[in-house]
């Protein structure tokens, strides 16, 4: 479907109705009032690019036997860019409890088996089909992530220097936002949504949305950093350098002055964890003294 008159209204009328909307940052979802399908629209940075990435990515996960919300219907027109996905079952994970977190890692260990076999042929590079950009290296597509600002903060060259590590590791394909919300549990059947971020690198990038929202999620509800249960997360791969961008990505796409609440040596101390679980420690702590100084999450 692609037509300039096609409009929001037009949509629910041809595949609604749909329920009020959901409004994220860097999206506008829309459930159908029958409980069949998702219409979601794509804000923010790069919504063509997102959805044509989406598209394609989800087709190609079916293909490899992940269980993923097939699309109905998409188009770029008058309504915007937009995709219509056929719902799922089941109930997104979640981290609320020690059990609870238990089994959603070992559903990310599922997950990751399925993903990040060796792919051949593939760089780093977004989505999946081709993989190909302007990088040259899985270090460089990472640092290009960053608006261009960032590479005049005092911290740059430390990460920079940090990330070249992963440049051995093997390309693989990627998510590109694993977390709770986007593994669902339907009995024994595993679902996984929301694709719009995925990209061919290094497993370690995959593993680090893991921790990072984990980390995150569970300060922000007000865990001390030092009861942190970190020992579930030494069950992944994990990259000290990867987990720094991963920090930084997320203030750069936020409030912009919220990026510079980050010093050299947080970025250092990060990057240079000998250990999986000092490298998860020193996440919460940071992520705790952003938390204290008002930055959103």
């Amino acid at each position: 479907m692609h037509c300039a008159k096609v409009s929001e209204s037009w949509i629910e009328q041809e595949l609604g109705p749909f329920a009020p909307p959901v409004v994220k940052p860097y999206s506008r979802t829309r459930f159908a009032m029958d409980g069949s399908a998702l219409l979601k629209f794509y804000t923010g940075i790069d919504p063509e690019d997102r959805r044509l990435r989406e598209a394609a990515t989800v087709e190609c996960a079916a293909l490899m036997g992940i269980s993923v919300p097939s699309v109905l219907a998409t188009g770029n027109d008058g309504a915007g860019s937009w995709t219509v996905f056929q719902a799922v079952g089941g109930t997104p994970c979640s981290v609320g409890t020690r059990t609870a977190a238990e089994e959603y890692i070992g559903h990310v260990v599922a997950v990751s088996s399925w993903l990040h076999r060796p792919t051949a042929g593939v760089t780093p590079g977004s989505g999946w089909r081709g993989c190909r950009s302007a990088s040259a290296s899985s270090s460089q597509f990472l640092l290009d992530q960053f608006s261009p600002r960032c590479r005049w903060l005092p911290w740059w060259a430390v990460l920079d220097q940090a990330l070249q590590t992963i440049d051995s590791h093997p390309v693989v394909r990627l998510h590109g936002d694993l977390k709770p919300e986007h593994v669902l549990i339907d009995g024994k059947h595993l679902h996984v949504v929301d694709w719009e971020a995925s990209s061919c690198g290094p497993a370690v990038a995959d593993q680090a949305d893991v921790v990072f929202h984990f980390v995150r999620d569970q300060v922000y509800e007000g865990v001390p950093p030092g009861r942190l249960p970190v020992d579930l997360l030494t069950r992944l791969p994990y990259s000290g350098p990867v987990l720094a961008w991963r920090l930084l990505l997320w203030l750069d796409r936020r409030r912009t002055h919220d990026i510079e609440l980050v010093t050299t040596h947080d970025v250092h101390r990060l990057a240079a964890a000998e250990t999986a679980a000092s490298a998860y420690r020193s996440l919460a702590r940071t992520v705790s003294h952003l938390r204290a100084a008002g930055v959103p999450r």
